[in-house]
Order: C-alpha cells, then sequence, then structure tokens
C-alpha cells in the first residue's frame, strides 16, 4: 500500500532476524536528524529487519516545510522498494521531459525523463515537505511515533570502550537531557571535522518559491531558462492541483552575485526582497511562462547562497559515519541532495545487513558511497582551483550493472 512500509512477510531478501546477528546482540542504531534522508534511514532499516532505531530532530516537530524537489529514477526505486511509490505519485508529477531554453526563451534542447526516456521508474517533482510527510508517517507506521524524537538536538557524539553515544539537550528548553548509548551513530560532521572552516560559495544566490498558476508546456515540464550566470529551473510539484485543472509550480532562481558583495545568510527559511530576484528576470517573458509574473505570485521568495563543502577524506569512525548532508553537502543541482541521501540511506541498510559487523558494515558503505558521491554535482561556477573536486553530472543514471541500491537482483536504471 502506498506510504505504508512493507511488512516482514515482504521484506527485503537479504534480511535476517536481528535478535540473532552478532552473537545474539540487538542492535541500537541512533540517526542524528529527521529530514530526508534520516527518515529513508530509518525506513530502510525497519525494512532489514531493525526496529530498535531512534530518529534525534531538533526541531519542535515535523512540519511539512520546503518548496520543491525532484527525485530522479534510482531514488525512486529506492524508495518505491520501500513501498512507498503508490504514496509519492499520489503527491508528485511524473516529470515527463526537460527542455533547455536560452534567455531569450529560444528552444536549445529537449529529452524526455522517468518512464518517457525508458526506465523503469518514473522522475517525480514533488513538493518537499509532502515527501518529508510521506516517510515521516511510513516510519511511524514501521516503528511507532516515540521513535521520532524531536526537540532532542544532539550536542555531540563520541564514542568510549562501550560504544558510540550522543548527548542530548531539548533544543526548546536548552535542558540537558542525558547522554544516550548505541551500538551505531548516524550523523554529525563537525565532530570529526571541528575546523573545516566555513562552507564555499560560487558567488550565486538562489532564490526559490511556489507559486499557484497554469499549467506551462504540456503540465509535466522540467524547463531550464538561461546561462551559468542567470537561470531558471520550474517545474509543476502536484498532484492535486494537477487534478483540478491548475499547477503549483517550483522555481528557482540562479543569480551570479556583485563581486564585493557578502554571501547571503545560510538559512533555509531567510526571505528575499521581492526585487532582488524580480530585477534579474524582468526580461524573461515567454509565450510558454510569464517568469515575472510568476516570481510575484509567490507567497514568500526564499534566498540561499549556493554553497556546498570539497569531499571528506572519510565517514568511517567505526560505529559512527555520516549521511546525506553531514557527509556530502552539495549544490541543489542535477536533483542530487535529496537522491544522494536516499541512495546513502539504502546501501548502509544493506551493508548492516550483509557484513559481519556494524565495524565491516561500515567501512563497506564508506567504500561505496563516498567515492560515488564525491564525483556527483558538476563543476559549473566553481573557480578554477576547485575544478575536479566534483566532476560530472548525475540528472539520471543510465549505467547498467550492479545496482547501488539495496536489490542486488533487480536490473539497473
Amino acid at each position: 500500500m502506498g506510504g505504508q512500509a512493507k511488512d516482514d512477510g515482504n521484506a527485503a531478501p537479504w534480511a535476517v532476524p536481528w535478535s540473532t546477528r552478532w552473537g545474539g546482540c540487538v542492535v541500537k542504531i541512533a540517526i542524528v536528524g529527521g529530514g530526508i534522508g534520516g527518515m529513508t534511514l530509518a525506513l530502510a532499516l525497519a525494512d532489514a529487519g531493525l526496529r530498535d532505531v531512534d530518529v534525534y530532530e531538533s526541531a519542535s516537530v515535523i512540519r511539512e516545510l520546503g518548496v520543491g524537489i525532484n527525485v530522479p529514477p534510482h531514488g525512486v526505486r529506492e524508495l518505491a522498494e520501500l513501498g512507498l511509490l503508490d504514496a509519492l505519485l499520489a503527491e508528485g508529477i511524473p516529470t515527463a521531459d526537460e527542455t533547455y531554453y536560452s534567455k531569450h526563451g529560444q528552444r536549445i534542447w529537449h529529452e524526455p525523463l522517468g518512464l518517457a526516456a525508458g526506465y523503469r521508474w518514473p522522475q517525480i517533482s514533488i513538493h518537499r515537505g509532502r515527501l518529508l510527510g510521506i516517510l515521516h508517517r511510513a516510519v511511524i507506521d514501521a516503528l511507532s511515533p516515540d521513535r521520532v524524537q524531536t526537540s532532542h538536538h544532539v550536542a555531540g557524539v563520541g564514542q568510549d570502550g562501550r560504544g558510540p553515544w550522543c548527548e542530548l539537550v531539548d533544543r526548546t528548553s536548552g535542558a540537558p537531557l542525558g547522554r544516550v548509548g548505541a551500538d551505531l551513530v548516524v550523523g554529525v560532521r563537525r565532530a570529526f571535522y571541528p575546523d573545516e572552516g566555513p562552507p564555499l560559495w560560487n558567488g550565486r544566490t538562489l532564490f526559490r518559491g511556489v507559486t499557484v498558476g497554469a499549467p506551462f508546456l504540456g503540465g509535466r515540464s522540467f524547463a531550464n531558462i538561461g546561462h551559468s550566470s542567470l537561470r531558471l529551473v520550474v517545474y509543476p510539484i502536484s498532484r492535486s492541483h494537477e487534478d483540478r485543472g491548475d499547477a503549483l509550480i517550483y522555481w528557482v532562481g540562479h543569480v551570479a552575485t556583485d563581486d564585493g558583495r557578502p554571501m547571503p545568510p545560510q538559512e533555509w527559511t531567510y526571505a528575499a526582497r521581492l526585487e532582488d530576484v524580480l530585477g534579474p528576470f524582468a526580461s524573461f517573458r515567454f509565450d510558454f511562462l510569464d517568469v515575472p509574473a510568476l516570481i510575484k505570485g509567490a507567497e514568500v521568495v526564499y534566498q540561499y547562497p549556493m554553497v556546498d563543502r570539497d569531499p571528506l577524506p572519510t565517514w568511517d569512525f567505526g560505529r559512527i559515519t555520516l549521511l546525506g548532508d553531514a557527509a556530502h553537502p552539495m549544490y541543489p543541482m542535477g536533483a542530487n541532495g535529496a537522491s544522494q541521501a536516499i541512495l546513502d540511506a539504502r546501501v548502509l541498510a544493506r551493508e548492516l545487513a550483509l557484513q559481519p559487523s556494524i565495524e565491516a558494515a561500515v567501512t563497506a558503505y564508506d567504500g561505496q558511497r563516498r567515492p560515488a558521491t564525491s564525483t556527483v554535482g558538476g563543476s559549473d561556477g566553481l573557480p578554477e582551483s576547485r575544478r575536479g573536486a566534483r566532476t560530472g553530472r548525475v540528472h539520471q543514471s543510465r549505467e547498467r550493472g550492479e545496482p547501488t541500491g539495496v536489490r542486488g537482483d533487480r536490473d539497473r536504471l
């Protein structure tokens, strides 16, 4: 059933009774952060038969916030294996194609996406909050509501002779909640890289919003308009809006910042001034889309610097590891961030099921996912000194052979 995690009878083919693993020990896992990666990991572990899992989230409640997100077939495949395809299709749009346009609206390139391109799974464009809500509900169904602990901020992690631990603080009151032990802790980059410094900014600023409007280009299209210094990406994200004849349109503008201007605040909910985004896109009026009208129609416009970090030398810290943004923060390009976190979660769950120890599972996970994510993201806009840190563009993986996810008996995309 869509939105439901699979029951034990439909669990992953490599799933085993966890109480019989590693000398009869029951494995306890602490996940730091209840975002898309953390929730996917909790659900993937439950799918593998492990249910002693706690998700610690700093926010006081899991809110379905954010704007749009695009999940390519390799990400949808992993979520479909967790029983979520029906729920995703009920909320999002199966994107049919992508078209590139010049800043004058001239068509440059067109290609099919997802099922239309011959993949076995669709590419789904969806509101980020709706995707998180689907995952959250599935985790609650698979585990229990008290396994997602809100207002639990992880102030620090470490490990001693008894294993890893998390130091918890009530995010609302600031009161200490004590130290919680586990067999594996997933999260908290700063504990191992405290002197890493600020993220690296490429001089571009993202302006993002959602607007209710008329369907464009057939109603299921992904449009990429402009050039590297001034670009707009736009696509519909809501099935319910489509069903009633309009569209909930997600748009994100990439604007090169003038030399000498400071980096904007790194806050996902930082509201921009309307004139800051309208000015650069004032001439983007086309027969298929009126971009200034689209921008004016948004209830709020969010602003965020386009930042990432260089790849880390290791995610392997014995019984502590990293996942998602904690492991590989990257530019929000090519549908990379969330999809790579989903793949992280599925691979880690698989290795925990297959390897003879937690340490071996973490090493195997690090050996697969760290090199893969280090080459994702693209070098567009990077200074020459940083090009090559992440090269290539993974928008839709067309590799053949062994899947990077957890179903080794399934065809590659």
